[in-house]
């Protein structure tokens, strides 16, 4: 049986926190399928360059796909037949958040597991939200995002 898990977010922008958890998750399965969400947390990017800046980070990974999405996470998981749900933890309030969702889940769909990897020390402050307000104030994005999402804003803000 192949080992395909999906890999939810909205990834607005991805960062170089949510490449460590792929990566490293790639490592282990088969097969991943990343699955951008449609609307995001704030909508910095709209999900066609979402997808499209998250395609180019990995190229270097030959088991990642990466798609949008829209609807439930656990019909979405059917539908493409995956085992189950990747995901990463920072911290405490990841690890509530990510219990509820899971809790609230398994009442949609009993049958879909959970699996979770621990952000590395040096990605536990790396967030979405982080990124966003370091790009508000124009501030260096190098440790915190892949070079496809630095080159897609040096371009929009040029």
């Amino acid at each position: 049986m192949e080992k395909h898990v999906l890999y939810p977010g909205s990834f607005d922008p991805v960062t170089l926190g949510h490449l460590d958890i792929l990566e490293r998750g790639a490592a282990i399965f088969d097969r991943i399928t990343v699955v951008v969400a449609e609307y995001g947390k704030a909508d910095l990017l709209d999900v066609d360059t979402r997808v499209r800046l998250f395609r180019e980070s990995v190229t270097h990974l030959p088991n990642v796909r990466v798609e949008p999405f829209s609807g439930l996470l656990v019909d979405e998981v059917r539908q493409r037949g995956a085992m189950a749900v990747l995901r990463g933890i920072r911290n405490n309030t990841d690890y509530e958040h990510e219990s509820a969702l899971a809790g609230v889940n398994a009442l949609l769909d009993a049958e879909v597991e959970y699996l979770y990897l621990l952000a590395r020390p040096g990605m536990v402050s790396v967030s979405s939200t982080l990124v966003r307000d370091v790009i508000k104030h124009q501030g260096p994005l190098e440790r915190l995002v892949p070079a496809p999402v630095i080159r897609f804003l040096s371009k929009a803000q040029g």
